[in-house]
């Protein structure tokens, strides 16, 4: 997939006049952060989404399914309202040309997103895309990539990403993937099979085949890896697996129960938790040489370690003061604190992609929360409260959180929650679900 940049001025509909040189996956540039009339402060808080048109993208049938996962993607993170096509002008504005603003105003659109789809000799999409201020009457951005037609949903999310940069200033999160334990069968029989999905929903599929149950899959730094815990009935085991190629590896044996594996930021080792005989300890294994170092020797549990972004420092959760509560250490093993200092059971920390928070699992008494804080233990702030809602994972932008909870019945489902105050939402996958991880803005 390639894309590039397309200038203010382009009558006609030559192609050729849609300056700009194509260039590797990378949709948002230094240069598209420049200050638009029309901007959303993301740490505002609950606040009146942005009124923004999608029209379907012209020149080819896809160009609507196009539009379509724009306008979806764009109103899930609750920023943007997309208006009604039903209400647009028509016919839908040309790409290549500056569109009649009043008929939006009058729609109450601040912004439009207008767009043209053709195919190439070579049997490639090229997508057009601009962004208006409606009443500014100024281009704010201009973008044409090009793709197989089987990435047209790509290429939907990468518009999605380049208009939520635009008008937060922040990255996108939409050009992702999720992967997750699907769950099913019943509590005396469970299946728990790995499987991954696009942010939206779609594309699911099963990477496991459920003979045996997996827990707390993990992505590495470059989107292509998994680590994650898999239970037979005479012990566990981590395994790492190439999402690509659908190469497996078991990370050795261990004397004792191993779980809770996760990757360092660079990808070069893997930490993880082992239980033996009742005391759980931090460990380190390095993936080249398969060498493992423990970092704890306290005689309480301690689990569910996460790396700073920087790999300098993990910060994990110990019941060493009596209850589960929030520590950082040193990547060595050194310079231990406590961060949290609230009341209840604190569990599942994991550090934000930016470095800034670090979101956590508290419980207190029969309600479970979705919590954040600053990496020395500041400003918390719980984010949800439910039955249960456990296992956070950050969206690459350090935005949105995405979760699972589990109703009364016992089915877990996948949910997120904006770190501004917004209402948590359902994920749009319907199945039964836990355990999720968000991967890295694909390449």
């Amino acid at each position: 997939m390639t894309l590039g940049s397309i200038g203010r001025a382009v009558p006609g509909r030559a192609w050729a006049r849609l300056i700009g040189v194509l260039v590797a996956l990378c949709l948002v540039g230094a240069g598209h952060r420049a200050n638009a009339d029309i901007t959303i402060n993301v740490d505002q808080g609950v606040s009146a989404p942005l009124p923004i048109a999608i029209p379907d993208i012209s020149g080819a049938s896809v160009g609507s399914q196009i539009a379509q996962v724009v306008s979806a993607d764009l109103a899930r993170s609750e920023l943007f309202k997309p208006l009604d096509p039903a209400s647009f002008p028509a016919p839908s504005p040309d790409v290549n040309v500056q569109p009649a603003f009043p008929p939006w105003k009058a729609i109450g659109a601040q912004a439009l997103l207008t767009g043209e789809v053709v195919g190439d000799a070579d049997g490639r999409l090229r997508v057009a895309f601009r962004l208006w201020d409606v009443y500014a009457g100024q281009q704010l951005l201009g973008e044409q990539m090009s793709s197989a037609p089987e990435n047209w949903r790509r290429i939907a999310h990468k518009i999605a990403d380049a208009v939520y940069e635009k008008l937060t200033g922040q990255p996108g999160y939409f050009d992702t993937r999720v992967v997750f334990v699907a769950e099913s069968g019943d509590k005396l029989h469970p299946i728990r099979r790995l499987a991954i999905m696009d942010q939206d929903g779609a594309n699911p599929s099963y990477l496991t085949n459920g003979a045996t149950l997996v827990f707390t899959p993990r992505f590495s730094a470059n989107s292509q890896e998994i680590t994650f815990m898999s239970l037979r009935p005479n012990g566990s085991s981590l395994h790492l697996l190439n999402i690509e190629t659908g190469r497996e590896e078991r990370l050795g044996s261990f004397s004792g129960m191993a779980f809770a594996p996760r990757f360092s930021p660079d990808g070069r080792k893997v930490v993880f938790s082992i239980d033996k005989g009742g005391n759980s300890d931090v460990y380190v294994m390095d993936l080249s040489s398969h060498s493992i170092r423990r970092l704890t020797t306290d005689p309480a549990i301690d689990t569910s370690p996460c790396f700073s972004p920087d790999g300098r420092q993990i910060v994990f959760n110990s019941d060493r003061a009596g209850t589960p509560e929030l520590y950082v250490m040193d990547s060595d093993g050194g310079g231990l604190r406590r961060l949290s200092f609230g009341d209840g059971k604190y569990t599942e920390p994991v550090w934000s992609p930016d470095g800034k928070f670090i979101a956590f699992t508290r419980q207190e008494g029969d309600t479970f929360h979705i919590g954040v804080m600053r990496p020395d233990g500041s400003g918390e702030r719980l984010l949800t409260s439910s039955f249960l809602d456990e296992g956070p994972t950050w969206a690459p932008n350090s935005r949105v959180i995405m979760f699972s909870r589990k109703d009364r019945g016992g089915r877990s489902h996948l949910w997120t929650v904006d770190i501004s105050g917004r209402p948590a939402q359902p994920a749009p996958y319907p199945l039964p679900a836990s355990d999720a991880a968000w991967s890295p803005l694909l390449n």
